[in-house]
């Protein structure tokens, strides 16, 4: 915190003010309403401390049942400890945590959130310790305001910011109040960082670019972000800024073209019986540079978009089908965040229609309260431990944390790979890079175990599927199933995809550097990265070998089972199985002359069969004779591992067969082919031992060997 201020019209505000109707708070006369209150002595104990009016006006107005005697005694606390300090633009240092409880209490905060805004900088900042607050204020006010309490510089050094950081997510992990303090002590600093040095008010700004408005997206508090937005844009990009507050400027009727709309849209849900306010809302700063640089020239329409609020969830969608009915829809602009509201909490349809003279306007549709999470996120949720016992061990995790039942699954993704990352240079990358994902994903566990889903980053692949799911385990990862069909661990998921990873069953098998090229969450990068450095070999480029190296087993040139040829009396020099489909009894089988006055004998649905045929080749009567023997070629597809080889010819050999050649084919994307030809004692076991060899880890699929595979 220990925030600077400076002239509050030095960023980017007009469309802020327009948008929420609410004038911006003077620091100023803050300032002096500060220091009466302090020279005039303590308010008498049945009103609150004027420089506090505001703050409870805006808090009744959300929560008109509030006590709000807790908050004139933190005021007073935070008034008397921060007396004498000031910001760098002049006002006393308590308008600050003054505006940052304004901020909140705009959004609908409840009355613990701000007793612990009014305080936050006091630790840090301030002679009172946290165990004072603790006293005074409780539990839940010394964990909120330990939460955004940095860490010392003197005992981290430059390390101190991320590690601020990440202390804060920690606690947020555990309540997420913390971050929505955080979030409004951004605001009021940005808003106030004209009078810093250009260098720093850029690295001030790159950092809530960076890290704070993708936390305040994902929080769903937008009525935080899209400010916060337009505020780094006007400092990191002014050119930009200045260009699209002309647009904006030379624009003035913009308002006229949406309300017009509006009113027709208005009428017609009037004329239905639908009971809806119809609202237009001007887009903000960065909101118009985007849509200027997608759309290029902008009309009328495109400076805003209608908002319509009804009362329940189906007077939504009685909305939308009116609206598709009586204007032109836009189809491709149509998206239903209520069936399937985003990960950050939001819901609302999504439209866009065409009026009679041809503008387009863009229209959302929600009801009052998703319209309150859609602003506030979860600062609109309150408490999040509400109904919780404090004394029972349902409010606790097995290691004393506080557990936040509303905790979204990319905090809980983030505060694992966190523990992993103990260097600051680390996380501090790592953060960044999960927090610039946009969208989730959730895909399901086709083991059916609790949790049924898991929710990753959207552009997630299997390699991060597998670390969600089993951690360090996942080293073992042989590949994957999505939606019941075999996939590289490349496989980039969708939403909704049903993944289920292979394990390896030894210890010995670890991830390839080829993973880091397909792993896009931080949890499945660090622990690949960890893995790679603790075993440097394997991250060493393999020798050069020839194209298609083969392993070589030696031969077993043992006869086949009996075959026999009718020829109408003549003697064929041999009856031999064709090496293509290795026929075996009992397969209905069909033979051929070849060169040399021999037959080759092929199963009846051998592709070579018909190309013979093909090639004006006359079939020969061919049959089994009594003997159960026979050689036949199998090939097994598998994931890479140490020791496979050694595991499949185990099995083979279990079975009585000889291996009478095979050939393993060079990895392909993680996958092996290794193909055996076999003396089988007794062909009748062909089924159990094709059932054993799939039997061995690793391997997905044996087949018989067929000429379209490849297999000779």
């Amino acid at each position: 915190m220990s925030a600077e201020a400076t002239n509050p019209e030095a960023a980017p505000t007009d469309v802020t003010v327009r948008r929420r109707g609410r004038a911006r708070i003077d620091l100023r006369r803050l300032g002096r309403a500060a220091l009466l209150n302090a020279t005039a002595g303590p308010a008498p104990r049945d009103r609150l401390p004027d420089a506090i009016s505001h703050v409870a006006e805006a808090h009744r107005a959300h929560h008109p049942e509030a006590d709000l005697t807790v908050l004139g005694r933190a005021y007073v606390l935070a008034e008397s400890s921060h007396r004498g300090q000031f910001r760098k633009s002049g006002e006393p240092y308590i308008t600050h945590p003054l505006a940052v409880t304004l901020i909140l209490a705009e959004l609908g905060a409840e009355t613990t959130t701000l007793t612990a805004s009014l305080l936050h900088d006091t630790v840090e900042d301030t002679e009172v310790t946290l165990d004072q607050v603790r006293r005074e204020f409780g539990d839940e006010v010394a964990y909120l305001v330990d939460g955004v309490t940095k860490v010392e510089k003197i005992d981290y050094g430059a390390a101190a910011e991320p590690e601020t950081f990440r202390k804060m997510l920690v606690a947020t992990g555990s309540d997420v109040r913390v971050m929505s303090i955080k979030l409004a002590d951004r605001l009021h600093n940005m808003r106030t960082l004209g009078v810093m040095r250009p260098e720093k008010q850029a690295r001030i700004a790159k950092v809530t670019r960076d890290v704070l408005i993708p936390l305040a997206e994902r929080l769903g508090v937008q009525a935080l972000k899209t400010e916060l937005e337009d505020l780094v844009f006007a400092i990191l990009h002014p050119e930009e800024c200045e260009t699209t507050r002309a647009l904006i400027a030379d624009n003035p009727g913009a308002g006229d073209a949406l309300g017009a709309v509006a009113e027709q849209v208005t009428t017609v849900l009037r004329e239905a019986g639908i009971g809806a306010e119809v609202l237009v809302r001007p887009r903000h700063f960065v909101s118009v540079h985007r849509a200027r640089l997608k759309r290029g020239e902008l009309r009328g329409c495109d400076f805003g978009r209608l908002l319509v609020l009804v009362a329940e969830d189906a007077d939504c969608y009685a909305v939308l089908g009116e609206l598709h009915t009586c204007f032109t829809p836009v189809i491709s602009e149509f998206k239903d965040f209520i069936a399937a509201p985003k990960f950050n909490l939001y819901q609302s349809l999504h439209t866009a229609i065409a009026a009679p003279d041809g503008a387009v306007a863009e229209v959302l549709i929600r009801t009052h309260r998703m319209h309150k999470v859609a602003e506030a996120g979860v600062v609109a949720l309150g408490n999040p431990h509400v109904g919780q016992e404090s004394d029972t061990a349902g409010s606790q995790a097995d290691d004393g944390e506080r557990v936040d039942p509303t905790r979204p699954g990319w905090l809980s993704r983030l505060l694992d790979w966190q523990q992993s990352a103990p260097d600051p240079d680390t996380f501090w990358t790592s953060l960044r890079a999960d927090l610039a994902e946009d969208d989730e994903i959730t895909v399901f566990r086709a083991d059916g175990s609790a949790p049924g889903t898991i929710s990753l980053p959207a552009g997630a692949s299997c390699v991060d599927a597998a670390y969600a799911q089993h951690g360090e385990a996942a080293h073992t990862c042989l590949g994957a199933r999505v939606n019941g069909r075999l996939a590289p661990l490349s496989t980039v998921l969708g939403d909704g995809d049903t993944v289920q990873l292979l394990l390896a069953q030894d210890a010995v098998s670890g991830p390839s550097p080829e993973w880091l090229d397909h792993a896009r969450t931080p949890a499945a990068r660090i622990a690949i990265t960890g893995w790679l450095r603790a075993h440097p070999e394997s991250a060493a480029p393999p020798a050069p070998t020839d194209p298609r190296p083969q392993v070589s087993v030696p031969a077993d040139r043992r006869s086949g089972a009996e075959l026999h040829a009718d020829l109408d009396g003549e003697q064929p020099a041999a009856v031999r199985p064709a090496g293509c489909c290795t026929p075996v009894p009992p397969d209905e089988i069909t033979g051929f002359r070849v060169r040399g006055g021999s037959v080759t004998v092929h199963r009846a649905r051998c592709s070579a069969v018909d190309a013979m045929r093909g090639l004006g080749r006359e079939p020969v009567t061919v049959r089994w004779g009594d003997t159960p023997q026979g050689r036949v070629t199998l090939v097994a597809e598998s994931f890479g591992r140490p020791g496979l080889l050694a595991d499949l010819t185990e099995a083979i050999a279990t079975f009585g067969a000889a291996v009478v050649s095979a050939n393993v084919e060079p990895p392909s994307e993680q996958r092996v082919r290794h193909t055996y030809t076999l003396h089988l004692p007794d062909v009748t076991g062909l089924a159990a031992l094709m059932r054993a060899m799939r039997d061995v880890p690793g391997v997905y699929d044996v087949s018989r060997a067929h000429p379209s595979r490849g297999v000779s």
